[in-house]
């Protein structure tokens, strides 16, 4: 192996090129001695030059490439060449590997004590050092070292462990102190930290016939993993009854229950989901990190002008606020950034949930539990008895509920709610549906908020696309007329977002905000007028229409809005 070297110190060679002048490198060095940091980074610390300006003039200088890791294609065999600690620790990046030769990518390719290191970890390979951003190099660490390897050790080394008679015998085959149990709780753990590295909202297992199905779903999409292993699945089961509460006994009903565990510096709550299916129990894990605390209503993403809107509505002292969409479209996020902006010394708020997400402090924070009676409306109920100024009732699920919410809303009090809708214009008349009287909800209801996720386009692989004419031609029937004449974008994959094209999500909100002919409408129970008014009024945007704008700016594709405007219909 042939190490690159620099000729002269990297101050000089900068300096000599015109990169910078010489007061810069003595400012520079100056900055480095201070902060105990490398020059190239104290460079970058006074802005005199950027991380890829940077790198680009040290490959030069040392003749070797400089890599975009979101274009290249990195062969996952050879990035476990390297250990995880010991490639973080290095900044470096195993790509491509062959028995003779390997590439190795590194954030500072002047560190000749990590190319020793790699060197005597790929031993007898001839090594070819490339650079990259070391900002690429930490995403990749996170995306490339998945626990799947462990998962599947530990899963066979528990089948080993288990005979399958030992899985019938339910709770005797995991009791305490067993000599398997460490396996079990490894297994777990790898499952968790795999899950919250690749930022996943739901953990599903699920026992088939041949095969243990672990599935995650990321940015509202599931990946699965299957494992051989599916006798271990009764193991797994009965340790997360036992780190949840619920009763292991138990495996022909249904049960829920939570726990917090600590994964990857994240403190996660967990809300687990039992289900009895025909090869066992599946369960659903959905994982609430607690880590990053409560978002405020500027974060939810809301536009400017729906979230002044939103917020002028908040600030009433009475009436009823609706927010609704399907579960995972962020309706829990939206209500609990409303709670924070409105959770001050003054204000008494409770709310009745099921199940309470978020601890709030200075909020009366009730758990819904149907099994002993307390349910949503005998909750409510008591609420009205105690004094409150804001009430949050999770889910509008009855008659009951609905009328005693409505009224609460038109006797002094805040109340906010949501519904299980696929638009704004649904929800008003859902809560008629439910048989509370028209003349109630044109009284108590002010404002209705639906809202979506949609996914955003990976930005190191964005590009131009044309779509097909059948595209064209629905997104002009949603839209309008000339709507598909216009630029699209999509992502076509990369390494950064697994090569789906797409990286994160991002909200898209409608308001409707009720008027005088709505509210008309309403009390004489005519569900066509209203209809007909809402959609007339100029301040109400659909959903699929801000998506669209959405996809206009290259935010998201038009995929996503054919999606969400199939879903709305």
């Amino acid at each position: 192996m042939v190490k690159p070297r620099l000729r002269k110190r990297l101050g000089d060679l900068l300096v000599e090129e015109g990169v910078i002048s010489n007061d810069q490198l003595m400012a520079a060095l100056k900055n480095q001695k201070g902060k105990g940091i490398k020059l190239g980074a104290s460079l970058i610390d006074l802005g005199y030059i950027n991380e890829e300006q940077l790198l680009k003039f040290l490959a030069k200088q040392l003749n070797i490439p400089f890599y975009d890791l979101s274009k290249v294609k990195i062969d996952q065999a050879a990035v476990q060449l390297i250990p995880e600690v010991q490639a973080r620790r290095l900044r470096v990046l195993c790509i491509h590997a062959e028995p003779d030769r390997a590439t190795v990518v590194m954030s500072d390719p002047a560190d000749l004590n990590a190319m020793d290191s790699v060197a005597a970890l790929l031993m007898p390979r001839e090594i070819e050092f490339a650079v990259a951003r070391e900002s690429q190099l930490l995403t990749s660490f996170g995306q490339l070292y998945r626990k799947t390897k462990e998962i599947e050790s530990f899963a066979s080394q528990l089948q080993e462990e288990y005979k399958a008679s030992d899985f019938e015998m339910g709770a005797a085959a995991e009791a305490e102190g067993s000599e398997n149990e460490a396996t079990v709780v490894k297994l777990l753990r790898m499952i968790f930290e795999d899950a919250v590295q690749v930022h996943a909202s739901d953990i599903h297992i699920e026992p088939d016939e041949k095969v243990l199905r672990i599935r995650q779903r990321i940015d509202g999409v599931l990946h699965e993993t299957d494992l051989n292993e599916v006798g271990i699945a009764p193991a797994l089961v009965l340790r997360l009854k036992l780190m949840s509460g619920l009763n292991i006994s138990e495996k022909r009903l249904p049960q829920d229950g939570r726990f917090k565990i600590r994964a990857r510096g994240h403190d996660v709550d967990v809300r687990i989901s039992t289900l009895p299916i025909q090869n066992g129990e599946s369960v659903v894990m959905r994982l609430l990190d607690q880590t990053s605390g409560l978002l405020n209503l500027n974060d939810v993403g809301m536009p400017p002008q729906i979230l002044e809107k939103f917020r002028r509505e908040l600030h009433r002292p009475h009436g009823l606020i609706l927010v609704t969409g399907p579960t995972g479209s962020g309706k829990t996020t939206t209500l609990y950034g409303a709670l924070s902006e409105l959770n001050e010394p003054g204000t008494k708020i409770i709310t009745a949930e099921d199940p309470v997400e978020f601890r709030l402090p200075r909020v009366s924070q009730v758990q819904i539990n149907s099994a002993i009676g307390l349910d949503f409306s005998r909750v409510l109920r008591a609420c009205l008895r105690q004094d409150p100024d804001i009430i949050l009732v999770g889910e509008m699920r009855d008659k009951e509920t609905c009328e005693i919410g409505l009224r609460g809303a038109i006797t002094g009090h805040l109340v906010l709610t949501t519904l299980h809708t696929n638009d704004a214009v649904s929800s008003a008349l859902r809560l008629m549906d439910m048989g509370a009287p028209g003349y109630l909800v044109a009284a108590a209801l002010r404002v209705v908020i639906a809202q979506r996720l949609v996914r955003r386009i990976c930005p190191d692989c964005k590009e131009e696309y044309v779509p097909d004419e059948s595209d064209r031609r629905f997104i002009d029937d949603v839209i309008g007329p000339g709507a598909s004449q216009h630029v699209f974008y999509h992502g076509r994959g990369c390494q950064t977002c697994n090569y789906t094209g797409y990286k994160g999500r991002i909200g898209v909100f409608e308001i409707l905000d009720l008027k005088g002919e709505m509210m008309d409408a309403l009390r004489a129970e005519d569900t066509e007028r209203f209809s007909r008014a809402a959609n007339a009024d100029p301040d109400y945007v659909p959903l699929s229409h801000m998506a669209y704008d959405y996809a206009l700016q290259g935010i998201t594709s038009l995929d996503e809005v054919l999606r969400l405007a199939e879903i709305a219909k």
